[in-house]
């Protein structure tokens, strides 16, 4: 037994030894272990997320059309609508009524004052 102790013990260092070497090699060749491990990630990731990204690309291509024919047709009158308002503050967000219309009141003067200031800085 005492005999086998020696071997035991080289056999040890040397299977500590491998994975190290191992690493240097692969540290040589460009990446280290942690950042195989990210790509593995990345790659899995990417793999479970194709089926995702083919439907969403199937719906732009679906929904594009109708995009582009709304920002031709409201386009322009978007912009005026811009060009008019000077503050949005002044204004509660859209309401659409029950007959499809689309309104935007303006505060009232009391509201305006109560409303937070937007450049006013908070603690957090």
């Amino acid at each position: 037994m005492d005999a086998m102790k020696p071997v035991l013990a080289a056999m040890c260092v040397a299977a500590l030894a491998a994975p190290a070497a191992a690493q240097e090699a692969e540290e040589e060749r460009g990446l280290s272990l942690m950042e195989r491990g990210a790509q593995m990630l990345m790659e899995g990731l990417m793999r479970e997320m194709e089926p995702a990204m083919d439907g969403l690309q199937g719906m732009a291509e679906d929904v594009g059309p109708a995009l582009r024919d709304f920002a031709a047709q409201m386009g322009p009158a978007l912009r005026d609508l811009m060009q008019e308002v000077e503050d949005w503050s002044v204004y509660h967000p859209p309401e659409m009524l029950e007959n499809g219309d689309i309104i935007i009141r303006r505060k009232t003067p009391q509201e305006q004052q109560n409303a937070p200031d937007p450049d006013a800085q908070i603690d957090i």
